[in-house]
C-alpha cells in the first residue's frame, strides 16, 4: 500500500510537469528538501535474553508511529547521482500489545535516524523518480522505563544505538525552472535494538526489538 502510493505519485508527475521544467544540469548543484513525515516502525519483540521479574511467555510490543518535520540535503554528484542526509527527531512510545496488553514498557523514547544515501536518478522527461541505499546509525537519547515497568522496581531504561541499512525510493517533481519542485520519498530501515530495564544495579529485563521502520515524507524542494 506505501509504495503503490508513491508510485501512483511518479507517474502522475511525468504526466503533469510542463516541459519547460525538465531538461536541467543537476551535476554540482544542492538541493535542500523539508518535508513532513511519517515514521512507522515495528518494535516487536524478537528475544528475551534476561528476565528476572517473570514476564508472561507470550509478551509481545509495538512501538507508535510519530509524524515528524524533516529536513533532507542532497548533493548531485552528476545529473544522475547524489549523495543525500536527513536530519530529524522523533519520539516513540513502547507498549505491550499480548502479554501484558497496553502496558507501557518505554516512554518517549527520541529518535536521531543518520542515514546517507547514495541515490539513482531516472530521467523521464518530467518525474525523476529515484533509488537509494547507504548506511543508517540509530541514536536513542533521553529515553525512559515505561510507567507499567516501574512498579517492578525499574528505576533506569537504556536503549542500544545501532548500525543498519536503509533502502530509499522516491520523486523528484519540478514545479519551475528556478529550481522549485515536490517531493515525495519512502525509506525502509532494517535495524534492530537491545533495550535494557535495571533495578538499581541489576538488569532486571533485557530484550531484542526489530525496529525496521518504514519512514515516508512528502513536501517542498529548492535545488540551487
Amino acid at each position: 500500500m506505501k509504495l503503490s502510493v508513491l508510485m501512483g505519485a511518479i507517474a502522475l508527475g511525468t504526466l503533469v510537469v510542463p516541459a519547460t521544467a525538465m531538461a536541467q544540469e543537476r551535476a554540482g548543484s544542492v538541493q535542500i528538501k523539508g518535508f513532513v513525515t511519517a515514521v512507522l516502525p515495528d518494535g516487536k519483540i524478537t528475544d528475551v535474553e534476561t528476565d528476572i521479574v517473570g514476564l508472561p511467555a507470550n509478551t509481545q510490543t509495538k512501538a507508535n508511529d510519530n509524524v515528524v518535520p524533516t529536513i533532507a540535503i542532497e548533493y548531485f554528484v552528476s545529473d544522475n547521482v547524489s549523495i543525500e542526509t536527513i536530519c530529524c527527531l522523533t519520539q516513540h512510545d513502547v507498549d505491550g500489545t499480548a502479554g501484558l496488553p497496553g502496558a507501557e514498557f518505554v516512554s518517549d523514547a527520541k529518535l536521531i535516524p543518520a542515514t546517507v544515501t547514495a541515490k539513482y536518478h531516472f530521467d523521464l522527461g518530467g518525474a525523476k523518480p529515484y533509488v537509494g541505499a547507504g548506511p543508517a546509525y540509530f541514536i536513542f537519547i533521553d529515553e525512559k522505563p515505561g510507567s507499567a515497568t516501574i512498579p517492578l522496581g525499574v528505576t533506569d531504561f537504556d536503549l542500544s544505538n545501532e548500525f543498519g541499512l536503509a533502502l530509499q525510493v522516491g520523486v523528484d517533481i519540478p514545479l519551475n525552472d528556478r529550481g522549485l519542485g515536490l517531493s515525495v520519498d519512502a525509506k525502509r530501515y532494517f535495524i534492530d535494538t537491545t533495550a535494557r530495564w535495571f533495578a538499581g544495579d541489576t538488569l532486571a529485563i533485557q530484550t531484542e526489538h526489530k525496529l525496521d521502520p518504514w519512514v515516508i515524507g512528502a513536501g517542498l524542494s529548492y535545488r540551487f
